[in-house]
């Protein structure tokens, strides 16, 4: 997970990163990069929502 992780943050960069991947002006390079990043931001969101997962159900 990204150190500082912020959930919040992490969903809105990833709407930027879909505006700007469907942008024709975006350059294959470029798309690389975020799709990279934005692989990185979904692992990090997927992991913190089964840690809130984990701990919410020991609560129970």
């Amino acid at each position: 997970m990204i150190p500082d992780f912020d959930y919040k943050k992490a969903l809105e960069e990833l709407e930027g990163i879909a505006v700007k991947v469907e942008d024709p002006a975006t350059g294959i390079d470029d798309i690389d990069k975020l799709i990279a990043r934005a692989d990185l931001l979904v692992a990090s969101c997927r992991e913190y929502l089964r840690s809130a997962r984990e701990k919410t159900s020991s609560i129970e």
